[in-house]
Formats: structure tokens, sequence, C-alpha cells
């Protein structure tokens, strides 16, 4: 697994810390997730997904909410999948700012801290 990407993203108060992956395997996502529920202990949410395509060409994929409201997993798997991200993780902790942001709110902050750790890793790949 390589670190690719991560940005810190605020939205009313809350603070969200993407981290987009490179993984050599489907199980390096959950120990992913387990390094990230360490490294941010604060956070009250670590939503994630994750897209892996095999050389035979079989997807696992895989997204959490992680008892978020709305779903901001769905919402960071799309945002793999429509940079054709095929094996890669993104996982998004969100430190709470004291102001509910609603079901709709919450996948916009989501999405938008998961695109930006997407832009950046496309930004540097980029000559």
């Amino acid at each position: 697994m390589q670190e690719l990407s991560a940005v810190k993203y605020e939205e009313k108060k809350s603070r969200f810390y993407a981290h987009l992956y490179l993984i050599d395997s489907p199980d390096e996502f959950f120990e992913l997730l387990v390094r990230h529920q360490k490294l941010y202990k604060k956070a009250a949410h670590h939503c994630s997904a994750m897209k892996y395509e095999d050389k035979e060409g079989r997807v696992f994929s895989e997204s959490k909410n992680d008892g978020e409201v709305g779903h901001p997993g769905r919402v960071l798997y799309s945002v793999l999948e429509n940079n054709g991200l095929l094996t890669h993780a993104i996982i998004v902790s969100r430190l709470f700012g004291g102001i509910k942001l609603g079901p709709a709110g919450v996948s916009r902050a989501f999405r938008k801290s998961g695109v930006c750790a997407v832009k950046l890793y496309l930004d540097k790949k980029r000559p």
C-alpha cells in the first residue's frame, strides 16, 4: 500500500481528513481502516471506499459509512469510479465540529474532501 495524497477539508467547524491510497489487495483496505482509527482517535466517523481490480479482471469493492448519516461510503466509491481509479482506497475521517450537517450536507462534505484528495494526486501525477 502507498499513500498517494492527503488533504484536510473544513465544513462548518467539522474537519475532514481524506487520504487516497494505492492498494495491492483488498485485505490492505481493512488494515488501512484500523490504521486510521488509531491515527484519528478523536474522529467521530471513518468513512471509506475501495475498488480493486485484479489481473483476471475481477472487481472487489467495499464502502463503509461507519454510522454516519447519509451514504458517505457510497459517495466516496463514486469518486473512485468517476476518476477511473481501479486499485485504490479512500478513507475520510471526520472530527465533529459541533454543527450538524444533515444527510445531504454530510454527503457533500465527504464528496468534496474525497475529490480534493483525488485531484491532488492527479495533479501531482501530470507532467
